[in-house]
């Protein structure tokens, strides 16, 4: 009866001539270097199978620091190399859907098998899959090293892709013209965020490559990494980029609405200003008292009404000359 670490594992095994895929088996596959020139790639979902994790590395001989690494899931980004096998830790942007969530991925390597351990079901290595069954390219004449190589590189190019795809900068072109509600700051901040998020898994993965391009062990190829590294590097330029230019248009942004602002407050002002010496006298002259003797007077209204317009147009013009509209 199949165990669930079985049901969660795949096994792929291929040369320059035949491959085979199928469902993981603990006895027909439980031997990872198969001794011969095939190359074995073993795919497992799951961290929570402890005992099939000693199963597999005292059954292939392998390192037994190897159980201590596999056992902790918050290993975050480390590369180690050990007598004969290489130990990755790397945590992953899962991006197959816009809910970005983080997972932490492990990999054994030597030079003929790559053990692959994903947190998380799902990934997005299909197309390397076709390319070994079809036998197209050179990976079926390459050993695990390259192998590795095209996983990290699948990883680099979905998060390019997928960044593309959620962080669009040219919508913020328009944030000029945007009132600064809540629903819109809402909005930016989402924004940064998920670039935040690419920014750090990105930080994460060239440090993993970094390492690999210096790595001394038997058997294993460090030099395809010196291209990835430069994907990696390019990827994180472009968010460097967004980030400076997201960050330039929420500035412009607010100053913009600040300017608004300023010129609604100036107009207000100019206003009262006007306003208030009329508002004085209109007060004065609106007192109850009974002698108040301009009031007898025959034209008393007009004469209090020309100095008003006196006055506004005097304050008018004194404006008008500190140009202060």
């Amino acid at each position: 009866m199949a165990t669930e670490f079985e049901n969660n594992t795949w096994v792929i095994n291929y040369s320059q001539e035949s491959y085979y895929n199928r469902k993981f088996s603990l006895e027909a596959d439980g031997r990872l270097s198969k001794g011969d020139k095939t190359i074995t790639w073993v795919n497992t979902y799951g961290l929570d199978f402890p005992e099939e994790f000693r199963k597999m590395v005292l059954g292939n001989e392998l390192d037994d620091f190897l159980l201590r690494l596999l056992l902790n899931p918050n290993l975050g980004n480390k590369v180690i190399e050990l007598e004969d096998q290489l130990f990755l830790a790397a945590r992953i942007l899962k991006t197959e859907d816009n809910e970005l969530e983080a997972e932490q991925m492990f990999f054994v390597v030597a030079k003929d098998f790559v053990w692959c351990i994903q947190e998380k079901q799902g990934d997005h290595f299909d197309w390397i899959r076709k390319r070994i069954f079809d036998n197209k390219g050179i990976i079926r004449k390459k050993k695990a090293d390259y192998l590795l190589f095209f996983i990290l590189e699948t990883i680099v190019n979905n998060y390019k892709q997928k960044y593309e795809e959620m962080v669009i900068m040219d919508d913020l072109v328009y944030t000029t013209k945007q009132e600064p509600t809540p629903q819109f700051m809402v909005e930016v901040e989402q924004k940064k965020a998920i670039i935040h998020q690419f920014k750090k898994a990105g930080h994460g993965l060239r440090d993993v490559v970094v390492k690999l391009e210096s790595v001394e062990v038997k058997g294993f190829q460090n030099k395809y990494f010196s291209e990835l590294r430069e994907q990696v590097n390019g990827l994180l330029n472009e968010i460097e980029s967004d980030i400076q230019e997201l960050e330039s248009q929420i500035n412009l942004f607010f100053s913009i609405q600040g300017h608004r602002l300023n010129e609604v407050m100036k107009t207000l002002t100019i206003f009262s200003v006007i306003f208030i010496p009329l508002t004085f006298l209109a007060g004065i002259y609106g007192m109850n008292f009974e002698n108040i003797p301009e009031l007898k007077w025959a034209h008393g209204y007009f004469v209090l009404l020309g100095i008003m317009i006196f006055v506004a147009v005097v304050t008018i013009i004194i404006f008008k000359r500190k140009k202060w509209f």
